[in-house]
């Protein structure tokens, strides 16, 4: 969903498709052992919910081929041009919104999902509803508030900054009602749905140079409401910067928690 509240981290921003290349190089890797785990294969039919890249959606349709279907929605599909051909379909539809797409599916997958919390729990309800008898979901979401430093190893004054920094992010985010334990809540929510077989995992990076691409972009985005808000001056955020662009800093981001389980 496209935020339109000033929501800090929003994806119209010029550094926007830094950031969503970093979750991918960082996160992909994970989500495909994930769906590989749920077993997808030749003739099925998938919804990919809320995407913003390609890789995850050209990795599913390799493995559905040409008698499988690839739904991909999103309320901005600029950047899916590239995969619309089939088995892939590409479609704007906004999941805390609007009802599901019809014909139902064998799997559903998402991966950073709503921002907006007053949607989240009608829209995990919409995509179990769209899951054929057996169909799998698999969700994953961030756990900022499981692992909320940048540096986990303190041992300086460049990673006091960096925690500094990471958290004054986070008080932006909850100061406009991001919900920044989310991801621990998936295996639940997917019970709650009626879902079986529930199982998660959480995958957290530390020292990847994924780390630092998205580190940069994000602070960069950010930069002039950190300094509104008094969190850190202009020579703080050149300071970190610098520090990032070293490569000296282990960084690390909030673990993505990934939960699937089968409809009855």
């Amino acid at each position: 969903m496209t935020r339109t509240d000033g929501y800090p981290l929003d994806h119209r921003e010029a550094e926007a498709a830094e950031r969503l290349d970093a979750f991918a190089d960082m996160f992909d890797p994970s989500t495909f052992r994930y769906l590989e785990a749920v077993g997808v294969g030749p003739g099925w039919r998938c919804w990919e919910v809320g995407a913003d890249g390609t890789a995850v959606v050209s990795w599913l349709a390799k493995k559905v081929g040409p008698t499988g279907r690839v739904l991909v929605t999103s309320t901005d599909t600029a950047r899916l041009a590239p995969v619309a051909r089939p088995p892939v379909e590409v479609r704007v539809h906004d999941i805390g919104t609007e009802e599901p797409p019809a014909g139902g599916f064998d799997l559903v997958h998402v991966r950073l999902p709503l921002i907006d919390a007053a949607h989240h729990e009608r829209a995990m309800r919409s995509m179990v509803g769209a899951l054929r008898p057996r169909g799998r979901l698999l969700v994953e979401d961030t756990d900022p508030a499981l692992q909320p430093l940048a540096c986990p190893d303190e041992y300086g004054p460049e990673q006091r900054l960096a925690n500094r920094l990471r958290q004054g992010l986070r008080k932006l985010l909850s100061d406009r009602g991001a919900d920044l334990a989310r991801g621990r809540r998936l295996p639940r929510l997917l019970r709650e749905t009626g879902l079986t077989e529930v199982r998660a995992d959480a995958y957290f990076p530390v020292a990847a140079p994924a780390c630092e691409a998205l580190e940069s972009a994000t602070i960069r985005l950010v930069r002039d409401r950190l300094v509104t808000a008094g969190i850190a001056t202009a020579q703080d955020i050149d300071r970190h910067l610098a520090n990032v662009a070293s490569g000296t800093l282990d960084l690390a981001t909030a673990p993505m928690i990934s939960a699937w389980g089968r409809k009855a």
